[in-house]
């Protein structure tokens, strides 16, 4: 074994990453404070060639040198929207054809473990504010919740890694980790 090289890699350029298909996946960022957070969130949706990201609310929004500090210039390959209000991007999610679910704690919420996404529906998953988690209002109008199982004293994960693990698990079970040719 050896580590590969940047050049055995054979990264996709930014324009070639632009046309490519993506995975019917869209990041909703509700209100999120930590720029470092949206960086690495902008990171996850390239490496794992998702759609869209919208910005909502109070989070921050590129160019801004924290956000590329994370990022690492994904903020020029991902598309993303800015929209005031986390509502109405849900909202129009859903009439876009988008089942919308929160990951959040939540009664009556669904185990990530146990949850089947159909490989030929299109998701959007909203990540909640660092302190407050994802509104109420949004989980009221969110086709479900998902949880994260998690077994130590915490009880919560920061959203750079809650958005890695939910999106590297619903691609694992519908697409093997590849957009569809």
């Amino acid at each position: 074994m050896r580590k590969l090289s940047m050049e055995d890699l054979q990264r996709d350029s930014v324009e070639d990453f632009k046309n490519k298909q993506k995975n019917p996946l869209v990041l909703v960022l509700d209100n999120v404070r930590s720029l470092h957070n949206v960086g690495s969130a902008f990171r996850t949706a390239d490496a794992f060639a998702v759609e869209k990201i919208y910005l909502c609310g109070i989070t921050g929004t590129p160019p801004n040198k924290e956000i590329h500090k994370t990022a690492l210039g994904a903020t020029e390959s991902v598309e993303w929207v800015h929209a005031p209000s986390t509502l109405e991007a849900v909202e129009g999610l859903k009439k876009s054809g988008y089942q919308v679910w929160a990951v959040e704690q939540a009664e009556g919420s669904t185990s990530l473990s146990d949850f089947r996404p159909a490989a030929d529906a299109k998701y959007a998953f909203v990540f909640g504010n660092e302190v407050f988690g994802v509104e109420e209002e949004i989980i009221q109008v969110a086709d479900g919740v998902l949880e994260i199982p998690q077994f130590g004293t915490k009880h919560s994960l920061n959203i750079s890694v809650t958005v890695g693990v939910v999106v590297w698990d619903v691609l694992s079970k519908t697409r093997a980790g590849a957009p569809q040719a």
